[in-house]
């Protein structure tokens, strides 16, 4: 039996339950959990409790904090670092330092969260030793790697513009309100945390990179105006104390669901995180209206928007080409991260995912949608299985994302946000310096 891998986790919230089931289960034969790493040691714990109940590992894995990774790289002796869970402003501080000491990285999106700490990434990953991979999920989905297999076929021609709404609905779409993505300090806003699936889709399914972005966006929703519109005055700071918490819609319980409350309520002591602050809290500095519009190397329009108060969940793409056009749409289940009772997240409803081809001179024709078991629509195993059993033969579609591509889908984000500041557009070279791309 070859010897097994040896990884450490940083990050322990809710996602990071996906990459250490697959290790210490799943892939338990090529792969050995041997450390974690969190700001909040009731959450390792938590973690290793889990495991050790379950009976998959004998012993608690090692346990470091945030100032002491430098050890855990030494003492551990990981070949390989998943970060995972945290704020995204703290991932390049665990990315650098990983690649400086010859690890192997596997990171979340979005890589970071700003130009600064994106070409420092990009600097460091071009000297590195080990690869660095940006974990994007959303690729791996059959009905996603459908559309770039029939774009790559020519099926509409060369793609000139794409038009590409996505919307999160109200349960979904509050959950980041409430938690830590809610500043931009920490999460580069919507336009990055959440945006950074959607520009790499576009700039997977396109093969191209983006030059220009101009955006406006707003924040008309979650406010504490609209509170009061609704009949919500009096409000507390959280969910779990709020005089006004049996009349609002958006109220999260976190005792009433066993994984937040013991992932998240049970661990409020170690550091003062509370999961569920009010949605309406005159503080937040995120945005829930999106609307950009991308210029690309080959000269495709990309035209985008996000919004986060949907009444369904799931996005529509079209693409235009010298050919025709191919529309797509994808409704979801909604989900709020860490949720126990909740579907696998970005579970599909098949039946309301469609796809459609508009050939010139020609009547149009409903394509049959590929679909896949699992989270995300089946993306998550798939991309499990790409990381940790990772096939023989190169993969056609490309789905493996490297530096580049994380930093690309970053930086139209960034530049995004940057648009929105200054009311230009701002252009991905810019951002870049002299940061390598490739």
């Amino acid at each position: 039996m070859p010897e097994r891998k040896r990884f450490a986790v940083v990050g322990l919230g809710g996602r990071s339950q996906l990459y250490v089931n697959a290790i210490a289960q799943t892939y338990r034969d090529r792969a050995e959990l041997v450390a974690f790493c969190d700001a909040n040691s009731a959450r390792m714990a938590l973690a290793n409790r889990r495991l050790i109940d379950a009976g998959d590992i004998a012993q608690p894995v090692p346990a470091y904090a945030p100032d002491q990774f430098a050890r855990l790289l030494d003492e551990s002796r990981c070949e390989a670092v998943i970060v995972v869970c945290g704020p995204d402003v703290t991932h390049s501080d665990y990315i650098l330092a990983a690649l400086a000491a010859g690890r192997e990285v596997i990171t979340e999106k979005p890589m970071t969260t700003d130009e600064q700490r994106c070409g420092a990434i990009l600097r460091a990953a071009g000297v590195a030793t080990r690869p660095l991979r940006v974990t994007f999920n959303y690729r791996y989905a059959a009905y996603r790697s459908q559309i770039k297999r029939m774009l790559m076929d020519g099926a509409i021609g060369e793609v000139l513009s794409v038009d590409f709404t996505w919307l999160l609905d109200t349960r979904h779409g509050a959950d980041y309100f409430r938690r830590w993505h809610r500043h931009r300090r920490n999460s580069g806003s919507l336009l990055v945390h959440k945006a950074t699936h959607h520009f790499d889709l576009v700039n997977w399914w396109l093969g191209d990179a983006p030059e220009e972005v101009f955006c406006h966006a707003s924040r008309r929703f979650y406010t504490p105006q609209h509170a009061e519109a609704l009949g919500l005055a009096g409000r507390g700071e959280r969910c779990l104390n709020c005089p006004v918490a049996e009349k609002c819609r958006f109220r999260l319980d976190l005792a009433g669901d066993e994984n937040l409350r013991q992932v998240y309520l049970d661990c409020e002591g170690e550091d003062g995180y509370f999961r569920d602050r009010c949605v309406f809290d005159e503080s937040i500095d995120i945005w829930d209206n999106m609307s950009a519009s991308v210029r690309y190397g080959r000269g495709a329009m990309l035209s985008y928007l996000l919004i986060a108060y949907s009444p369904w969940e799931g996005y529509r793409v079209s693409f235009n080409g010298t050919a025709g056009r191919l529309e797509h749409e994808c409704v979801e289940s909604s989900y709020i991260s860490g949720e126990q009772e909740s579907m696998a997240p970005g579970e599909v409803q098949h039946e309301g995912t469609s796809t459609r081809l508009f050939s010139l001179h020609e009547p149009p024709r409903a394509i049959e949608v590929e679909t896949g078991e699992g989270g995300h629509g089946g993306g998550d195993p798939a991309m499990l299985a790409d990381l940790f059993d990772p096939p023989a033969a190169p993969d056609p579609l490309g789905r493996a994302a490297s530096q580049r591509d994380g930093a690309l889908s970053v930086l139209t984000g960034v530049a995004a946000y940057r648009s929105v500041d200054s009311s230009r557009p701002v252009r991905i070279a810019d951002l870049l310096g002299d940061a390598p791309l490739e």
